[in-house]
């Protein structure tokens, strides 16, 4: 069965057709800038755009970086505020003339990890951390997601988490990937007194180069590189979107 999945960043929207059966593209993945401001209506304007890419007719599974309540955004970390309170699902179904579920961005990539990737018969306490712009969070206990876990946000040294550890902060404070890890580290050190997890999966774009900061982590718990690194999110929308058939 193919699904399209898109994905809803806070520097891009991406998404591609995807086989949900086996979890893999059959399209390369299309990918245009997430409009600044990224207000509503832009942002709709934009998934679109990937939409008629793809010449896309059926089902979509979307993702977005906030809170997400039977597809109403309550949080706006990395987008524009005017998104808190609204039904972006609703917007996206206008926009598209398609039926679209919307949900978190780090739980669709947490659906796609445990589904197909790194977590693929993993039970007890799996935590995904997505670092990119932000950091993203989904937490699965014996394979059922609690969805809108939103760990970014927890507090480390009186700051968000995402404003020290993220990939985003690495860049804006120039750091090694040595001295970048002893956040990751520290940060993951509070998840793991918070929830004593069996596993953490670490993905966003940066999880490609893990080689080059895993040796640094001292977490109690496994730590492994998520298997889909930037397309998990598209992936895990579209195996999502399953739900819209049912019924």
């Amino acid at each position: 069965m193919e699904l399209l999945g898109i994905d809803i960043g806070g520097s891009g929207i991406k998404g591609a057709p995807v086989d949900v059966d086996r979890g893999v593209l059959t399209a390369e993945h299309f990918k245009l800038l997430t409009p600044q401001p990224s207000v509503p209506e832009a942002v709709g304007d934009v998934v679109a755009q990937v939409t008629r890419h793809f010449a896309w007719r059926g089902p979509i599974g979307c993702t977005f970086p906030a809170v997400i309540q039977r597809g109403v955004a309550y949080s706006a970390a990395n987008v524009d505020k005017s998104w808190i309170g609204f039904n972006g699902e609703e917007l996206f179904r206008k926009k598209t003339g398609c039926p679209v579920l919307l949900l978190n961005d780090a739980d669709a990539a947490g659906i796609a990890e445990m589904e197909f990737g790194a977590g693929r018969g993993h039970t007890g306490v799996v935590i995904l951390i997505t670092f990119g712009t932000g950091i993203g969070s989904a937490v699965f206990f014996n394979r059922q997601l609690l969805p809108n876990t939103e760990l970014g946000h927890i507090e480390v040294r009186g700051k968000d988490a995402e404003k020290r550890a993220s990939s985003h902060a690495k860049e804006r404070a120039h750091l090694s990937y040595r001295k970048w890890a002893g956040r990751v580290d520290e940060y993951l050190g509070c998840l793991e007194r918070l929830f004593t997890p069996d596993l953490f999966i670490l993905g966003g774009g940066i999880s490609q180069d893990y080689e080059k900061f895993f040796k640094f982590l001292k977490t109690r718990a496994q730590v492994v590189p998520a298997q889909f690194f930037n397309e998990a999110g598209i992936v895990g929308a579209a195996m999502a979107a399953r739900t819209l058939l049912k019924g």
